[in-house]
């Protein structure tokens, strides 16, 4: 057991009180001398001090320092409170200011107390290349990274450099081609889309990096942190690993060099890399919403609501084989009724299994490989039939709507996914399904409903059954679009990640066939959801790599996702 040893202790006054301040290893301590508040006892994790100023300092609205205050210091900190309506917990920046004896006492704290920083947080991040979308929800990402972000990141001596996006995969591609000497991290100030972005920018550049096709079944996990201001719509990935949609509270997880492992599901399509997702990969109703929703993006996020009742009311349903290979059932399943929490035993031990031979398990990712091997990993199992949805997600994809997510005993960093099959049924089944999904109920307490803990997925249509990929040929062939073989000979995040416009486009030519109410006759094949993106194919293998990259967050904090399923 380690011994938390006092490096330095004296008495201070925080306005007209006093107090016992005293630095230990791992902690800042101050009791009050009062003798009716012996008790009241303020303790701060030295690592999550953010900074220490001389003098009376503020900082928001706008930074201001106290004049003749030269026996002063100001300590800047993690401050927690209740959320109120979410399940998360909110990060607020503390402040307190002391005033010494003297101006030799207050050098010897902000002495001590840097020190303690540098020692107690190595990994925090000293130089952010930022990424702002302008036009993502509600189109404040400017404002909210000039007004909560960048004060925070200044007082706590992070530098950056901000890009505001003009166009679709600008962020990816910048990743891809500069230079990006000397930078600790990435960060995206947007919604789910501008995280996706970074996401398949820091996986292909790493590959690039380490000489590997995205193609192959081993990648390679990224040292290069991603970091999210949430400035979006949903903010799903945001929420799933941080607890709430706060651009202060995500702001203070990326000061302090929060890391927070996080599996990612790579999906082909005839051994070629198509996309990268960690929230959603969903056929049938999923797939449908998405594809209904971008006929109505004037809108707005209205959109979703008004996409998904008239989906709904199509009740429609496929045919498809699914077939995926388990997880081992030992070691955690999706029915176990646990949540994923910061400090997650079942994502610690799968560090360990994940990566075996690594004297520090803390620093897999930098050097090890995530693998994956279709012919030692075990027997697939097949499942054929009608589905009303067929969805695959690496984490509880929680939002604000649904606070426990697709799957809520999901897992950030286990090296697994879960596969949820909704088999055909009557509407009103359905319909109790999806209204489950915003409740404590558990929805995977139906009897059309199955979830198994998967490590790999993969869909195909019935023989005689035409497909995504094949409308679109005979749609598009000799009409401008690159051939297979051109595709195919590039790298995946380069140009198997569909630009967006292409994807609305070739989502246009289909949705011809998915007019809702007015079809005469209902579609035989739906689309892919990739993580709010549609795929340009139906028939699909997705891989799970376990901890691939690594977010600044450390996951929900205890207390902050205490519902469970009923």
């Amino acid at each position: 057991m380690d011994v938390d040893l006092v490096h330095l202790e004296s008495s201070l006054w925080v306005g007209k009180k006093r107090y016992r301040a005293a630095l230990t290893d791992w902690h800042l301590n101050w009791t009050e001398l009062d003798k009716k508040n012996r008790d009241k006892t303020v303790s701060v994790p030295v690592s999550e001090v953010v900074a220490v100023e001389e003098g009376h300092v503020e900082v928001l609205p706008q930074r201001s320092v106290s004049e003749d205050t030269d026996r002063d210091f100001t300590v800047f900190y993690v401050k927690r409170s209740s959320s109120g309506s979410s399940y998360g917990l909110l990060w607020r920046l503390g402040r307190t200011q002391f005033s010494c004896p003297s101006r030799d006492v207050r050098d010897q704290w902000m002495t001590q107390l840097r020190i303690a920083l540098k020692t107690h947080s190595p990994s925090r991040p000293h130089r952010l290349l930022v990424f702002i979308n302008p036009f993502g929800g509600k189109k404040q990402g400017r404002q909210i990274y000039h007004s909560l972000v960048a004060p925070l990141f200044e007082l706590a001596g992070v530098s950056s450099h901000v890009v505001v996006t003009e166009r679709a995969n600008q962020a990816r591609d910048h990743i891809l081609k500069k230079d990006l000497t000397g930078f600790d991290g990435v960060v995206c100030v947007g919604g789910d889309g501008m995280f996706s972005e970074l996401l398949h920018g820091v996986i292909g550049r790493t590959q690039q990096e380490a000489g590997l096709s995205e193609h192959d079944p081993s990648l390679q996990s990224c040292d290069l942190h991603i970091g999210i201001i949430p400035a979006g719509s949903t903010d799903c990935v945001c929420f799933a690993t941080v607890g709430v949609n706060d651009p202060v509270t995500s702001a203070l997880h990326i000061i302090i060099g929060d890391s927070q492992p996080l599996d990612v599901c790579s999906v082909h399509h005839h051994s070629s890399l198509v996309r990268y997702s960690v929230s959603l990969v969903g056929y049938g109703f999923y797939g449908d919403v998405l594809a209904e929703s971008e006929r109505h993006r004037w809108m707005g996020p209205l959109r979703y609501d008004y996409s998904g009742a008239m989906v709904y009311l199509s009740n429609r349903s496929y045919a498809g084989l699914v077939q995926y290979l388990p997880a081992d059932p030992q070691l955690s399943n999706p029915r176990d009724n646990t949540r994923c929490l910061s400090g997650c035993s079942v994502c610690s031990k799968s560090t360990e299994r994940l990566f075996p031979h690594s004297p520090d398990a803390s620093s897999n990712y930098i050097s090890h490989f995530s693998q994956f091997s279709s012919n030692s990993e075990g027997d697939w199992v097949s499942v054929d039939g009608r589905f009303k949805a067929v969805s695959l997600t690496c984490m509880s994809s929680s939002c604000p709507r649904s606070p426990l997510g697709l799957s809520p005993s999901a897992h950030l960093a286990d090296g697994t996914g879960d596969l949820i099959i909704v088999r055909d049924t009557h509407p009103l089944g359905f319909l109790t399904f999806l209204h489950r999904h915003t409740s404590t109920q558990d929805q995977f307490d139906l009897p059309f409903v199955d979830v198994h803990r998967v490590k790999a997925v993969r869909f195909s249509l019935p023989p005689g059954e035409k497909g995504a990929e094949d409308e679109e040929r005979e749609t598009v062939n000799g009409g401008g679009m690159a051939e297979e073989g051109e595709r195919t000979s590039q790298s995946g995040s380069q140009h198997h990640l569909v630009e967006r416009g292409e994807e609305r486009g070739m989502a246009n030519d289909r949705k011809k066939d998915l007019c809702g109410l007015c079809c005469s006759k209902p579609p035989s094949v739906s689309v892919w959801n990739c993580d709010g993106e549609i795929l340009p194919h139906t028939e699909i293998l997705c891989r799970v790599h376990g901890q691939l990259v690594r977010l600044y967050a450390r996951g929900m904090e205890d207390g902050s996702a205490t519902p469970t399923r009923k």
